[in-house]
């Protein structure tokens, strides 16, 4: 049997440098970990765990692939999707992923996505193993770290889950790693892998409380975040998605919405709205490669590569806080370059943020409305708007407008931050129409292939259990 094709990762090459020690000293040397001294302290599972989320915000410089501005951790996945739809246009680096051209088996998007998906899923394999099994680690630390450790794994299944597959499709899911493994194995019962990865989820809540060292790491708010967004993509179980995010957001609307954060540049993880972010400091940087502020903000020395569609500009009514756009290139009605957008500050230091309060109030909205209170979703969405805008009004929409006034407000508030207009299309099996603003001009129709990427020829090759036929019908 051929090796998987999956990078599994030494301990010293996951934990070298500066990896180890983002935010702890402890323990010493920083410079090589064995699997003994991750094992036989708290500190040594919390580097371990501080060198993982140091590759969400990084390149991955462990690939197999030369690092490339366009691959790299979590927020390149979400630029990638971000760029997919018809509210923004890229002109840079993500070409590819705006042309919706990068699906194919060779393709940089397809290998790296997977292969850091799954290196990722077998780090969090790898702790829940070696944490059960440790004699030194107290029973409350081994509960907390398998917890988090499940969360990790349950949120890059939903990646692959959302990359590779598609509901109705008739194809299966990505392989199913339970635990570590060195060998690859076949694709997956789409039922068996949505069962583990919401079973993940659900004991991920279940074990950790809202302590954490800062908000890069998982906590309990994180995941019931990351359970909402799960379950809100299956349409189903949305009395639990509405308790889910609002226990991310902590359950009051308007404790949780501050409208400040719109003046900070997205750039700061102490910003109240903030549930999740990557920490960046000076000598702790991805530099030029974040996305999306090094494209979004073109007052810095940078890509300035994205535009925003004069379209969805139009959305934002004068008073609203978010109307952050400026025409700097001297474009005219029906130029793809008319808007940009201030809305991100770039520097070095830029955190990179993946889960917001705000976001969570809106899909409690969008549960309530699936559950036939309409009331109690205007009153949400409500909220929302008037932290935005002093003039909004509230809705009195009812039935599939009512749903749509709750994406496009999804859409206003979330726009280059998660790839949220290509996320909902793709639930909704609606599709994504551009208009003739766009650089390329496209429709992907409801259920369109391109709504996902195919099996990489790599991990065709590499693996025993897969061939090329697992393509056919991708």
């Amino acid at each position: 049997m051929k090796k998987i094709y999956i990078l599994l990762l030494g301990f010293a090459m996951m934990l070298g440098g500066a990896g180890c020690s983002d935010y702890l000293d402890e323990p010493q040397p920083t410079d090589v970990l064995t699997a003994n001294d991750i094992y036989s302290s708290t500190e040594g599972v919390q580097a371990y765990f501080s060198g993982i989320y140091r590759l969400f915000r990084g390149q991955y410089e462990y690939s197999t692939d030369v690092a490339t501005t366009d691959v790299g951790g979590v927020y390149s996945m979400y630029y990638a999707r971000s760029v997919k739809g018809n509210d923004l246009i890229q002109n840079s680096w993500y070409n590819f992923d705006y042309a919706h051209e990068n699906r194919e088996p060779t393709y940089r998007r397809v290998r790296v996505t997977w292969q850091y998906c799954y290196d990722m899923i077998n780090h969090a394999n790898t702790i829940v193993k070696e944490v059960t099994a440790s004699t030194a680690l107290s029973d409350v630390d081994k509960t907390a770290f398998v917890a988090e450790a499940k969360a990790l794994r349950a949120y890059f299944y939903f990646q692959l889950y959302l990359e590779y597959y598609a509901p109705d499709s008739g194809l299966q899911t990505p392989p199913l790693y339970k635990e570590q493994v060195t060998e690859g194995g076949p694709m997956s019962d789409p039922d068996e892998y949505v069962a583990f990865m919401i079973q993940d989820i659900n004991d991920a809540v279940e074990g950790l409380s809202e302590d954490r060292i800062n908000k890069s790491y998982i906590n309990k708010n994180v995941a019931n975040g990351l359970k909402a967004r799960m379950l809100m993509a299956l349409d189903q179980d949305w009395d639990q998605v509405e308790a889910a995010a609002k226990a991310a957001y902590g359950n009051d609307a308007d404790a949780a919405l501050d409208a400040t954060i719109y003046d900070t540049g997205f750039d700061d993880l102490t910003a109240s709205e903030v549930i999740w972010s990557m920490d960046q400091q000076a000598d702790q940087s991805n530099y030029y490669y974040i996305a999306p502020h090094a494209f979004a903000d073109h007052n810095a020395d940078a890509y300035f590569g994205m535009w925003v569609n004069s379209v969805f500009v139009n959305e934002f009514s004068d008073t609203d806080v978010r109307n952050e756009f400026a025409n700097y290139y001297g474009g005219t009605t029906g130029d793809w370059y008319e808007y940009v957008s201030n809305k991100f500050t770039f520097t070095f230091e830029a955190d990179i943020h993946l889960m917001r309060k705000s976001e969570m109030v809106l899909v409690a909205a969008e549960a309530r409305y699936h559950q036939s209170d309409d009331t109690g979703a205007h009153e949400l969405l409500y909220k929302v708007q008037l932290s935005r805008d002093p003039d909004a009004i509230q809705s009195s929409n009812t039935g599939t407008d009512l749903l749509d006034e709750i994406l496009l407000e999804r859409r206003k508030e979330l726009y280059a931050e998660l790839g949220i207009e290509w996320f909902d299309a793709k639930r909704f099996a609606t599709g994504i129409v551009r208009d003739d603003t766009h650089r390329i001009i496209l429709t992907l129709t409801p259920n369109d292939k391109r709504f996902f990427l195919k099996i990489p020829q790599a991990e065709i090759d590499a693996n025993d259990f897969i061939d090329d036929s697992v393509n056919d019908n991708r």
